[in-house]
């Protein structure tokens, strides 16, 4: 995630201050005030766990709001460049790669052909950015309702901008569910990219057997593949939004992928299920190799290489550790309705 080299102070004529929540107990200014105590994100309601970052230096680059929303374009010694919304961190220059390669990827990779992909959400246009690397594509579609945060991060996160400006892409500024529900067009692959949504607990929408059911499916074309970002899922954060999701979408769908991989912003391993309903021999795990999927991304990739995916780690991301494995396998309130 990158942005103008022109100075943060004189594009915003103003001289930003990072205050309560987004920086505790200490005043940080634009020009970057040394410091040593380490600058707190707010923690998820439902782990009660904060994250801190050690830092000598944070600026504030760029500020804007959406609807209920504070947008802060910060940077830091540590992460380079962090997009933080309402003190919570949604993405850092040094690893957000991980993230959107993780959520996009895998699922275009088992598609045979996909041509168009639905995103809900994906304000940030990292998502977009890495459908658009595929060279099938032909339509992409995000879906969002958040107009302002969608400006802000076209005109700052220069990483996107070219993704921002493709023909492919059509931008929708609508509530993404709604606009599924009401939608008839079909497509090969649906993201669920809606971050705000995970920090919730996974028993509203849009994570109940009803919303796949009835809006996912559908809306999804013969051999279509669903996938979406399923929350935290280390040792000690997977019970929850992710093994929810997950066994909802088993219940759904007749197969099934989970997955997962560590973001060190976040500090902690990040979990994504993909479904589809038709038979892909490729969510089977015994018909995959390492160097299948190193062929399918030579193959299907613009460049040929992704910066965090090969073959060996798609491979890996889908094994888990003993306690997760459990969790997953033992779930009983599976959310049914809306």
């Amino acid at each position: 995630m990158e942005i103008p080299s022109k100075n943060a102070e004189e594009e915003s004529g103003e001289d930003l201050q990072l205050d309560v929540p987004y920086h505790e107990g200490q005043n940080v200014e634009e020009k970057g005030q040394e410091n040593d105590e380490p600058f707190q994100f707010k923690g998820s309601k439902r782990s009660g766990l904060r994250r801190s970052i050690k830092t000598k230096r944070i600026r504030v680059l760029r500020k804007g709001s959406s609807k209920s929303k504070d947008i802060r374009l910060l940077e830091t010694e540590s992460l380079g460049k962090i997009l933080v919304i309402n003190g919570k961190l949604l993405s850092a220059e040094k690893d957000e790669f991980i993230l959107h390669e993780c959520l996009v990827h895998p699922a275009l990779l088992f598609h045979h052909n996909p041509k168009s992909v639905f995103i809900m959400g994906g304000a940030e246009g990292s998502s977009a950015r890495e459908v658009l690397k595929h060279r099938t594509i032909k339509k992409v579609v995000m879906c969002t309702d958040d107009k302002e945060l969608v400006n802000f991060c076209r005109t700052n996160l220069t990483k996107n901008k070219e993704a921002f400006r493709r023909e492919e892409l059509h931008l929708v500024f609508k509530d993404a569910i709604g606009e599924l529900e009401k939608s008839k067009e079909k497509f090969d692959v649906i993201v669920g990219d809606l971050e705000q949504h995970i920090e919730e607990e996974a028993t509203v929408m849009p994570y109940t057997q009803s919303f796949y059911e009835k809006t996912i499916k559908p809306r999804l074309n013969p051999m279509g593949i669903f996938v979406t970002m399923a929350g935290p899922a280390g040792v000690l954060t997977h019970k929850g939004t992710f093994t929810s999701i997950y066994q909802t979408l088993n219940s759904c769908f007749q197969y099934v992928r989970p997955y997962h991989a560590h973001v060190p912003s976040y500090g902690d391993t990040v979990g994504w299920v993909m479904a589809s309903d038709q038979t892909n021999l490729l969510l089977e795990p015994s018909q995959c190799s390492i160097s299948l999927f190193d062929g399918l991304i030579i193959i299907k990739i613009e460049g040929g290489q992704l910066q965090y995916l090969n073959g060996a780690t798609i491979m890996a991301s889908s094994l888990f550790n003993k306690i997760v494995s459990s969790g997953m396998m033992n779930v009983t309130d599976i959310p049914k309705e809306d």
